[in-house]
């Protein structure tokens, strides 16, 4: 099959960990792949580094915390003339050590502005190219975190603290300083990443809810297991580093290789049994090899239309689209 003939995948935060490894899955199940990543000469090594054909992806530039950067990579996607047939919004950032909040250069506070903002922007913004495309089984999927769900073991461990968005007041805000946290609240690192994670999940819902009837896009989340190496952990303790892996190996049985991780995310794309749309897939916390998926059920936050609607609408208004 011809590279213009290949269907398309975007995946973000593809130079590394599980985005990586999912392009490498993707491309091995005869996909093309836009990896959209920060750090172009970083993604090509990493390419390389996994065996990537040549031929079989091509890197863009995309910053998630910068909605121009979000806006100019849709251009540069649609500069390549390609149909685009599934989304994998993979990227995130977890710093879990901060001591004060960090800003994208929009004035969001940094993890709520790339997990979630510049998401939620590029889903839309690619909404109309994925509904032309010809393609007959097209996908969009986020992915989820284990510690954002609290009706997952994984999810019930209350450090630093639980998601919640409280009433959304740190969108009605608009983020504005003092203002970091979705709730109004003190600002917590960890909870920051929970939060922006938990609004992943009800945009999946609330794609799947406005678009998934009129335009067949299976629209889906994941939680691929324990993937305690990614570099998504970059930004911890060391020691957190070394001992993390370990405890997941030994004690809870819960490791799941990057490799592992990116097949399943591929899964989530392309496997004909994971067609059903508005749902979260997941392989629990305890893996054993050939571990079946199974359908999660999310928390009740999670599954608050009121709130998934709210929260759509306060970040059309931050991301400029209405």
């Amino acid at each position: 099959m011809s590279q213009d003939q290949k269907p398309t995948v975007i995946i973000t935060g593809a130079s590394s960990g599980v985005g990586l490894y999912a392009a490498k899955a993707m491309a091995k199940r005869g996909w093309y792949v836009i990896m959209a990543c920060r750090n172009l000469e970083k993604s090509q090594k990493a390419a390389e580094s996994v065996g990537m054909a040549a031929d079989s992806y091509k890197i863009l530039h995309l910053d998630l915390a910068s909605l121009d950067s979000v806006k100019k990579f849709v251009q540069s996607f649609r500069a390549t003339v390609r149909n685009l047939d599934a989304l994998v919004c993979n990227a995130a950032v977890y710093l879990p050590l901060l001591k004060e909040p960090m800003r994208s250069t929009d004035g969001y506070e940094l993890s709520v502005a790339t997990n979630h903002l510049g998401h939620f922007l590029l889903c839309n913004l690619l909404l109309p190219d994925m509904k032309k495309s010809p393609y007959p089984d097209k996908r969009m999927v986020i992915l989820g975190t284990v510690t954002a769900n609290p009706k997952e073991l994984g999810g019930k461990i209350p450090i630093p603290a639980p998601p919640d968005l409280g009433d959304l007041k740190g969108f009605e805000a608009g983020f504005k300083e003092p203002v970091t946290m979705i709730n109004g609240k003190k600002f917590k690192p960890g909870k920051a990443y929970k939060d922006s994670k938990l609004c992943n999940v009800l945009t999946m819902r609330e794609l799947h809810r406005r678009y998934h009837e009129s335009t067949g896009i299976t629209f889906s989340s994941l939680y691929p297991g324990c993937v305690a190496e990614t570099p998504l952990f970059r930004n911890h303790y060391p020691l957190f580093q070394k001992i993390f892996p370990l405890f997941q190996k030994h004690v809870t049985g819960g490791y799941v290789s990057q490799e592992t991780a990116g097949e399943r995310v591929a899964d989530v794309v392309t496997d004909p049994e994971m067609k059903q749309s508005g749902v979260y897939w997941s392989w629990g916390n305890r893996q054993k090899p050939g571990r079946q998926s199974f359908e999660q059920e999310v928390s009740n936050e999670a599954s608050d239309r009121d709130k998934a609607e709210k929260m759509w609408n306060l970040s059309a208004k931050l991301v400029g689209m209405s």
